[in-house]
């Protein structure tokens, strides 16, 4: 089925998040270790067609680029070595920490489990999917 991805680059967790096959709702996938995220994604192309990755970009209030853009771009190398043929998308990514915590609460999560990074992680990468989805 076709998927557009989300994701939430960091420098020690990336977050997924998976579009449903119509391109309209966005859900929380998995949180990956930097370092193995360019395998997960290749063993999810095994079983799933990614149409689109949609990457948070990092700014700052002003707009302008934060200094963790710098991994994110050497991350988007990376990926489109690795994927060429699938189109790369940049959702600005202010806030999605905020507002994933707010979803948690606003869901009934308790304390002690909002406190996992992978969780946020996972849910800030479905946040920023489901922006740009919203906006197509």
């Amino acid at each position: 089925m076709d998927r557009i991805v989300g994701i939430d680059y960091g420098s020690a967790r990336v977050g997924l998040a998976q579009s449903d096959p119509l391109g309209v709702f966005a859900s929380p996938l998995e949180t990956v270790p930097t370092a193995k995220i360019i395998e997960y994604l290749q063993k999810y192309a095994l079983g799933e067609t990614i149409v689109k990755f949609v990457v948070g970009y990092p700014l700052n209030l002003d707009g302008r680029h934060a200094s963790a853009a710098a991994d994110v771009d050497k991350f988007l190398v990376r990926l489109q070595k690795v994927f060429p043929e699938v189109p790369v998308a940049l959702e600005d990514e202010r806030f999605t920490s905020v507002l994933a915590h707010r979803a948690m609460i606003d869901g009934g999560m308790k304390k002690s489990d909002r406190r996992d990074k992978n969780s946020v992680d996972r849910i800030s990468a479905a946040i920023i999917l489901q922006s740009y989805l919203d906006r197509k």
